[in-house]
């Protein structure tokens, strides 16, 4: 499994410039809100990733003043060798990334090669927010599993965006129409059949672990939602060409699918307390790391931001539980209280590293 010994931070966020060093297994920082915590996360997420675990637009990632931000990291790999992955960004939108100095030709082409998994409290956007999240957490999940989901889901986003450019048009070709709707229906197929197996693969784990983390007190379900499961997209486009003339843009499609969640039959979004959600979002991250360890054939890194936070004591012994219990690789923990980490990290290794964030800058203590 990939090990991050080293990262080297410049510009990104609040962090002016860092360079740390990391503990194989557990690595805890802890500092007062707004410190940098989980600005320090989101640098890993993005050198993993290509993109940050919340900002849109990279814009939003550069230290205020700066037109740029860098983020470089040193990795174990799983075969016993080292090597070194770089990012960049400018100010005028340009993305580089590279290995052991050598540039990609396409960004895409690293994301799977450092796995990760991030559970942090922007999370609840999962269980509160529109399906696009929904979408976001299924794309993020299989494109790191899948190469060829990856390249699927960017042909049908260029080609649904072709799509809206011509509703916009006076008087489209109809022929441009059938061109674009037969691309698009050529790779929707592949992402149905992943995400519908993502639901199904995904639901036995998310369901284990929360009973874990609830004792057992309810039960959760997740479904797949896509208008495509009874439909062809090229039929539901004929039948729904007017409405997509009308406002403009694709209003039907595998871009607005989604995933339902509930708890003993209900909306969890509807009827769950802020600790089932919170536990139930775990659940659901513990379960995508699961599945992608197993995937992968090695663990992936595991980012817990603030992850105690809306837990009783109860459901965090049942975490702590679950983390010592398994053969989790390298996990990087934060926590605005610090004694509360030590204890729960302390029973769990003596492997471990501790790191105090103030102000964009981290020292180990």
């Amino acid at each position: 499994m990939p090990v991050l010994e080293k990262i080297v931070i410049s510009d990104f966020r609040n962090i002016e410039f860092q360079e740390l060093f990391f503990s194989p297994n557990v690595n805890c920082i802890s500092g007062n809100n707004g410190e940098g915590k989980t600005n320090l996360l989101d640098a890993i997420h993005y050198l993993s990733m290509a993109r940050s675990a919340f900002a849109s637009s990279d814009r939003y990632n550069f230290r205020y003043g700066a037109d740029g931000f860098s983020i470089g990291g040193t990795f174990l790999m799983q075969n016993g060798t080292e090597s070194r992955f770089s990012c960049s960004v400018k100010a005028g939108g340009e993305k580089k990334f590279r290995r052991d100095d050598k540039p990609y030709s396409k960004v895409s082409e690293h994301v799977g090669v450092l796995p990760v998994v991030m559970v942090s409290p922007a999370d609840i956007s999962l269980v509160s927010e529109s399906g696009e999240e929904r979408r976001r957490f299924m794309n993020s999940v299989l494109s790191q599993m899948d190469r060829e989901y990856l390249y699927s889901l960017q042909q049908y986003n260029r080609l649904l965006a072709q799509r809206n450019t011509l509703l916009k048009t006076q008087n489209p070709d109809p022929a441009l129409f059938e061109v674009i709707d037969a691309g698009m229906e050529k790779v929707s197929g592949p992402l149905i059949s992943a995400r519908k197996k993502l639901a199904e693969d995904i639901l036995p784990a998310v369901s284990r672990y929360y009973g874990i983390l609830s004792s057992g007190k309810e039960t959760v379900s997740i479904g797949y939602r896509s208008e495509l499961l009874d439909d062809s997209l090229t039929e539901l486009f004929r039948r729904n060409a007017a409405r997509d003339t009308a406002l403009k843009y694709t209003a039907s499609g595998i871009h607005r699918d989604d995933l339902i969640f509930t708890i003993d039959g209900h909306p969890i979004r509807r009827c769950g307390s802020q600790g089932q959600q919170k536990s139930f979002l775990v659940a659901l991250k513990f379960a995508q790391y699961e599945i992608m360890k197993a995937n992968y054939g090695f663990a992936p890194m595991l980012l817990l931001d603030d992850v105690f936070d809306k837990l009783d004591m109860t459901r965090i012994s049942n975490l702590l539980s679950v983390v010592a219990g398994n053969e989790f690789g390298q996990i990087f923990i934060t926590d605005s209280n610090k004694v509360r980490m030590e204890s729960i990290v302390d029973a769990i290794t003596a492997d471990r590293a501790y790191f105090e964030a103030t102000g964009g800058v981290f020292r180990r203590i």
